[in-house]
């Protein structure tokens, strides 16, 4: 395939650039920002914090899940969306080691609300590449946290058809009005998983997807859309993976801290202004 059927020239198999922040936001106790290209989904987790006698659960913490879209109030998309969030998340934690509890995540949409449009989204405004955004800052904000002992990492990617048919990875804002088919793909990455694994990532197993097509598919294109997806997996553990190191040799969450895919290696630790960390902290409050 060419590089010029994608508007923006990437390679059919090629991630756009991928970017974790951790924020270092106020009154939680991790949080973290997740990019694929201009699509970003931000995450805080609370918890373990105790609970109201009438939510809690005597063997288990119970995991709590908001997402908020970009602008208005959560409706009826964004709680469905939560609850399938809380069924890819639950899996990796050990939720009974902290019986009687709360774990609390919040996750927030930071892209346009134009990012409804195609196959594959949950509702409007959440897109298969806005929902893999989400599930991966859900992931890192709880590796932020470190409060939560987890099973294994949960990384997630988008995969689309265009008009050829041909399959590609993580579809872009651009391309979502050409995509025939399209969806996210959720992965748990971990040690005790068996089966084959590249030298660089552990086993993983496939938790979720919500891939949907426009015309009729058979399962040889699902298990290419898996298998395509399960690469730009990797690629997100390994960046996933170099952040955690890097975070802590440098002692986050003390403050804002940036890595990405392209950048991964300088470690370069961002400023930005007071107003942004403000606004990011207004918006992840309950």
């Amino acid at each position: 395939m060419s590089t010029s059927a994608r508007t923006d020239g990437r390679k059919h198999d090629q991630l756009r650039e991928l970017t974790i922040v951790y924020e270092g936001l106020d009154r939680v106790d991790g949080s973290a920002r997740f990019g694929f290209g201009a699509t970003h989904a931000l995450a805080s987790v609370s918890g373990p914090v105790e609970i109201r006698p009438t939510l809690e659960l005597p063997s288990q913490a119970t995991l709590e899940i908001h997402i908020r879209p970009l602008a208005s109030i959560s409706a009826t998309d964004s709680k469905a969306l939560a609850t399938t969030l809380k069924a890819i998340l639950a899996p990796a934690l050990f939720l009974s080691h902290h019986p009687r509890t709360l774990v609390q995540i919040v996750g927030q949409a930071l892209c346009g609300s134009s990012s409804g449009r195609g196959l594959g989204s949950v509702g409007r405004g959440w897109n298969a590449s806005l929902v893999a955004s989400l599930v991966n800052a859900s992931t890192a904000a709880l590796l932020n946290a470190s409060s939560v002992p987890m099973r294994g990492c949960i990384c997630a990617v988008a995969v689309g058809r265009l008009v050829g048919p041909t399959l590609v990875l993580d579809p872009a804002e651009a391309e979502l009005a050409r995509l025939t088919a399209s969806g996210c793909f959720a992965f748990l990455f971990s040690a005790v998983l068996s089966g084959a694994a590249p030298a660089d990532a552990p086993p993983c197993a496939l938790l979720w997807t919500n891939y949907t097509s426009s015309t009729p598919f058979d399962e040889s294109e699902l298990a290419g859309a898996r298998e395509l997806a399960e690469k730009g997996a990797q690629e997100v553990w390994q960046t996933m993976k170099e952040s955690v190191g890097w975070m802590e040799k440098s002692g986050v969450p003390a403050g804002r801290k940036n890595v990405s895919k392209a950048t991964s290696r300088d470690l370069v630790e961002t400023g930005g202004a007071r107003s942004e960390d403000d606004m990011d902290d207004a918006r992840m409050e309950i």
